[in-house]
């Protein structure tokens, strides 16, 4: 049967998928929401007329209702492929009819894999007020009147900052700057490695009372909803009719850039009235669409019964698909590679899950932290501007508090010396003096002067916030340190010294 290539596909686990894994602690989606928060959210109206999505993609001869694709667009049940992993490939899929609203969402989902480790050159989601079939600016036109969202997975400008979104207005008279890939033209920019995901990338881009916000799911999580803030741009002006696009190309380096789907909803501001769906669609166009339906129908119902007669050992199990055996016998004997994708997907799955939750709770420890300091600084602010003479009564306090501790530490210090004294003179007459003594005697001078350094900047900042400015501080003197060898034994020392030399000498 038909179905079962499918299923197979299904059941096949990508093993390229296990190249990378960013966990990046980017901003979240709540901050993307509380920004958006403040207004009304608009009425969501979905347009088929836009949009395409598997399965059962394409028609009979080929085409995708209310799309057409050129260049090496492959058209299939359940997606586009605009290139294959081929080199120097381009291809596109434009709407048919221009676009009626003035505000619009489309969500878009995708693959792009490749067995290299860089892939090349990328793909882009279009909304421009000309179809832009073929071209130079990844598989389309150059000099659009628009906007575009490229996803470029080539590193052009030799800068390490790809993959990434990069979101490119044109009023159709500038050339893209490909060498550059397009910096010097970027409105909004986020980078984002979209290669190679176990689950398709999801993209959400939004336009709505003339910002541009673009959302992207990762493909680390099966949650179609996971969003993460990429980019926006405000006063964004864009045609108010044109063709929505999707395109994409390949150079020396190729991927397989696949479509998914593509979903277009049309926004309308609170307040205004939304035009109806049957207002928009004649009845002869209606009928047609019925009759359609109901041949399909029956082609269903003509597959069913071809298939139950096929295969009589899975009659009676309504609600299973043709390979629900296969899928049965997969579920019970699970493979060693298998079980071991499975856990590596999940663990992948909580560890992003985490990272957002502590990025979240990061954000309202800081928020808590920014309040605080604004609260003790205000506080501080009244304090002095309320009792400027208990403030300097206050220092003059802290200066003899300061003195006093001074004074107690050059009593300690002539005590310490005192000791070290006795203790040098003790080790000098030993035989084998230790280096234990040696090293507790330096460390207590080195502790002596980190203290009297502390001092004396307590002091010295003192006297500058309780002096005028055109005194100058005078810091007190400290006592003088005696000498540890008097003149007089130094003398001697020198003489005893020359007798036992000019002794050696005569000896020798």
């Amino acid at each position: 049967p038909s179905a079962s290539p499918r299923c197979s596909a299904k059941m096949a686990v990508p093993l390229a998928s296990l190249l990378l894994f960013l966990a990046l602690g980017r901003p979240a989606l709540v901050a993307a929401q509380a920004t958006e928060g403040a207004a009304a959210a608009p009425h969501r109206r979905f347009e088929y007329k836009y949009s395409f999505k598997g399965p059962h993609l394409v028609q009979a001869d080929g085409t995708v209702p209310f799309w057409v694709h050129t260049g090496n667009a492959i058209p299939s049940a359940d997606q586009i492929r605009i290139t294959t992993s081929l080199k120097s490939q381009k291809g596109s899929v434009w709407t048919k009819n221009k676009s009626i609203f003035e505000y619009w969402e489309v969500e878009v989902t995708f693959r792009v894999t490749g067995r290299g480790r860089i892939g090349a050159d990328g793909l882009a989601i279009w909304f421009t007020e000309e179809q832009g079939l073929e071209g130079p600016v990844f598989g389309a036109a150059d000099k659009w009147n628009g906007v575009g969202i490229f996803f470029d997975s080539f590193d052009n400008d030799g800068k390490k900052n790809n993959p990434g979104v990069i979101v490119v207005g044109n009023n159709g008279k500038l050339l893209y700057d490909h060498q550059n890939d397009g910096s010097t033209q970027a409105l909004a920019s986020c980078q984002r490695d979209f290669r190679n995901k176990p689950y398709p990338v999801r993209v959400k881009i939004t336009y709505y009372q003339k910002t541009l916000t673009v959302l992207i799911n990762n493909g680390f999580t099966p949650d179609k909803e996971d969003y993460e803030f990429c980019a926006k741009v405000e006063d964004m002006v864009l045609p108010s009719q044109g063709y929505f696009g999707i395109s994409a190309a390949t150079g020396g380096l190729a991927d397989d850039h696949d479509v998914l789907s593509f979903l277009t909803f049309q926004l309308t501001e609170p307040g205004k009235e939304a035009p109806t769906p049957d207002a928009e669609i004649p009845q002869k166009d209606k009928e047609k669409y019925q009759e359609e339906f109901e041949h399909f129908q029956q082609e269903l119902d003509k597959k069913k019964e071809e298939f139950q007669r096929e295969h009589p050992d899975v009659q009676g199990q309504p609600g299973k698909p043709p390979c629900a055996f296969l899928l049965a016998a997969d579920d019970v004997f699970e493979t060693v590679s298998d079980r071991e994708l499975r856990q590596i997907f999940e663990g992948q799955n909580r560890i992003h899950l985490e990272i957002k939750q502590l990025n979240r709770q990061l954000d309202m420890i800081l928020d808590e932290q920014r309040r605080y300091v604004s609260a003790i600084t205000e506080e501080i602010a009244k304090r002095g501007a309320g009792f400027p003479g208990q403030q300097g009564q206050v220092s003059q306090q802290e200066i003899e508090t300061v003195v006093k501790t001074q004074e107690e530490v050059i009593r300690q210090v002539k005590e310490i010396r005192s000791s070290v004294t006795d203790a040098l003179r003790s080790i000098s007459g030993a035989q084998h003096p230790g280096s234990a003594g040696v090293y507790e005697t330096t460390q207590h001078f080195n502790d002596i002067k980190e203290h009297l350094h502390v001092v004396k900047r307590d002091i010295e900042h003192l006297v500058q916030r309780n002096t005028p400015s055109s005194e100058k501080p005078k810091c007190p003197e400290s006592p003088p340190f005696p000498s540890c060898l008097s003149t007089m034994h130094f003398f001697i020392f020198v003489a005893v010294q020359t007798v036992l030399f000019i002794g050696y000498v005569m000896y020798r």
